[in-house]
C-alpha cells in the first residue's frame, strides 16, 4: 500500500523479515523515526496489517513486498519495481533468516538450501543491489542480522552457523572496503531471543531454547538500530554474549564444538 508522504526528504529503509519478531520492531523504531519504509516477508496478511498501522500512526509512506526470499529471483524483483517507482533506499536492513536443527546427515537437504538462499544468497544479492546508488549518493547505511552463532561452529545446527558467520565476515570485509564513502555497515549479533525462531527450527525441546534470559526483540532492535545510527561495524546485545563471544577466542575449538553440540541437545537426553 501506499501513501502521501508528508516530506520529499524523507528517508526510506527496506526492511526484510519485517512481519515479526526482530524485523518488525526495527521497522516499527524506523518508521516512528519518520522514515519511509520498503517491507519484505512472505507472510502477505501480517504485512497488510502492519502496513496499514504504521501509515497511520506514523503518517509516513509503507510499500510491501510479499516476497519469499528462498526464491532467487525475489531481490532483483524487489530492486527492480524500486527503481520503476522512483524510490531510493537509504537504510537496507537484512534480517530475514531462518535455522534448521538436527544432526546433519539426517536434516532435510532442500530446507538447508533454501536456508543458505536466504541467509546468504539474497542477503549479499539485495546488498550488491543497493549499495551501488549508496555510494553514489555519498551515504547509506547496512544493518545484516547475524548470530552469536557467528562465532563458533554449531553441531546440530551446522549449516545455520555457518551461514551466519558468513554474515559476520561479509559485513565485517566491505565495512572495511566503504571507510570514506559515507556508507557504513553493521553487524548485529544477538544471542538467544525470543522469538518464532525455535519454533521454525524445529529445536523448541532442546536445552539452549529453555534459557529463561532470552532477551526481548525491542531491546534488541533498539540496540541495533542505535549502533547503526552511530556506524559502529559488529555489535552483540548483552553483556553476557559478548563475554561469551570474547571466550570462544581462548577457548580450543574442539571444546568449544562439544559444549555448543550439549547445550544444543534435547532436555530429556
Amino acid at each position: 500500500m501506499n501513501n502521501t508522504p508528508k516530506s520529499p526528504r524523507q528517508k526510506t529503509a527496506l526492511i526484510t523479515g519485517a512481519a515479526s519478531g526482530i524485523g518488525y520492531q526495527l521497522a516499527y523504531i524506523f518508521g516512528r523515526n519518520n522514515y519511509n519504509l520498503v517491507l519484505v516477508d512472505k507472510n502477505a496478511d501480517k504485512l497488510a496489517e502492519i502496513a496499514s498501522d504504521f501509515a497511520q500512526k506514523f503518517n509516513i509512506v509503507v510499500k510491501t513486498f510479499a516476497k519469499d526470499l528462498s526464491i532467487p529471483t525475489s531481490p532483483t524483483e524487489i530492486f527492480t519495481e524500486l527503481q520503476q517507482s522512483s524510490i531510493k533506499v537509504d537504510v537496507l536492513v537484512n534480517n530475514a533468516g531462518f535455522g534448521t536443527y538436527g544432526v546433519f546427515a539426517e536434516t532435510d537437504l532442500t530446507t538447508e538450501l533454501n536456508m543458505l538462499q536466504v541467509n546468504i544468497v539474497s542477503l549479499t544479492h539485495l546488498t550488491k543491489l543497493f549499495l551501488k546508488d549508496m555510494v553514489e549518493q555519498g551515504y547509506g547505511k547496512i544493518l545484516n542480522v547475524a548470530s552469536v552463532a557467528a562465532f563458533q561452529p554449531g553441531p546440530l545446527m551446522a549449516v545455520y552457523f555457518a551461514t551466519k558467520a558468513y554474515v559476520l565476515s561479509f559485513s565485517e570485509a566491505i565495512a572495511q572496503e566503504l571507510e570514506g564513502t559515507g556508507v557504513s555497515v553493521t553487524v548485529l549479533c544477538p544471542g538467544p531471543t525470543a522469538t518464532e525462531f525455535q519454533k521454525t527450527a524445529a529445536m523448541e525441546d532442546s536445552k539452549i531454547a529453555s534459557v529463561n534470559r532470552m532477551m526481548n526483540t525491542e531491546r534488541v532492535a533498539k540496540i541495533g538500530y542505535r549502533s547503526l545510527m552511530a556506524n559502529k561495524t559488529v555489535v552483540i546485545p548483552g553483556l553476557r554474549n559478548r563475554i561469551l563471544t570474547e571466550s570462544v577466542r581462548f577457548t580450543p575449538r574442539k571444546l568449544v564444538t562439544k559444549v555448543v553440540k550439549s547445550m544444543h541437545e534435547l532436555k530429556n537426553r
